[in-house]
């Protein structure tokens, strides 16, 4: 691959070396270890393909939130944008939202050592969740939406077009699963979508990848990952019950999950009970139901 004349020079350097075969010492592991990266890579790749996640001249605000999936996701684009047939420009943003001790020295010396410019932006969100939301009360849906709409302010701010957020497969069935149980929805993550402004394109270029997989990188790799919990609560307990049923499913029934995932894909409006999705009305007009 070429150097990217776009990047500055410490960043093409380390994207040059971002699989993981460079972390280990042993032959056969390096091997495994690069066989990993370059399928996920893969798949990446067909994500953004399928789904037309990347364009000319895109300017890609990359959500850093200091897990593990942000810093892979950082890592692919980067290589992808090496060797891709288009200009596109990546730019590592992360909020600082004022947990205590929270050690946000971790990702931004990470950031530097990556070489691209990047934002660390602090914005009051602890501080907001703790006043508005009751006590007794996990803050995850309100610290949620208030990282999202001051991403969507800072984007707008650098003239940044597109967010990329490192949801993966196992987000996207868990979601899937919460709204199915819990709200009586069948809806999941869409790989791309348009705010609610329809002035910003949020993108999920892992869409496909599963979290073991990232999990193996991230050890490898040794991701300077930012602990969990640091607001007091913890990750929120119905997903977290979501993600242990899909875990499960990879000891008794290891293909469960893709099938799943494939079935989120391949919907037949004609054999569900949706009335807005199909006219069932009109059923015996024609033309025959597929």
């Amino acid at each position: 691959m070429q150097n990217d004349h776009n990047l500055t020079e410490r960043a093409d350097a380390y994207a040059r070396n971002v699989s993981p075969y460079f972390n280990i010492e042993d032959k056969q592991e390096k091997y495994k270890a690069d066989k990993l990266f370059k399928r996920l890579r893969r798949k990446v790749g067909h994500a953004i393909g399928d789904y037309g996640m990347i364009e000319e001249n895109d300017k890609i605000l990359v959500c850093m939130s200091g897990g593990k999936d942000s810093y892979f996701l950082l890592d692919v684009l980067l290589s992808l944008k090496r060797s891709a047939p288009i200009n596109f420009t990546i730019i590592p943003v992360h909020i600082d939202s004022g947990f205590p001790n929270a050690p946000e020295y971790m990702l931004e010396d990470h950031l530097k050592n990556v070489g691209l410019p990047y934002y660390i932006i602090q914005r009051p969100v602890y501080e907001l969740c703790k006043e508005k939301v009751g006590e007794g009360i996990p803050y995850c849906s309100m610290c949620s939406r208030l990282r999202r709409g001051y991403l969507y302010s800072f984007a707008r701010e650098i003239g940044a077009n597109k967010l990329a957020l490192g949801h993966h497969k196992d987000d996207c069935l868990a979601t899937f699963f919460l709204n199915l149980f819990y709200s009586g929805i069948m809806k999941a993550m869409p790989p791309i979508l348009r705010n609610d402004k329809d002035d910003l394109t949020v993108i999920r270029p892992l869409i496909y990848c599963r979290e073991k997989d990232i999990v193996s990188i991230s050890k490898i790799k040794e991701y300077p990952v930012l602990p969990k919990g640091l607001c007091g609560w913890g990750e929120d307990q119905q997903r977290a019950n979501m993600n242990k049923m899909i875990r499960s499913w990879d000891k008794q029934f290891p293909k469960r999950a893709d099938i799943v995932f494939k079935a989120i894909k391949n919907v037949v409006p004609s054999h569900l009970l949706d009335k807005e999705l199909f006219d069932f009305s009109k059923i015996s007009n024609g033309p025959k139901v597929k």
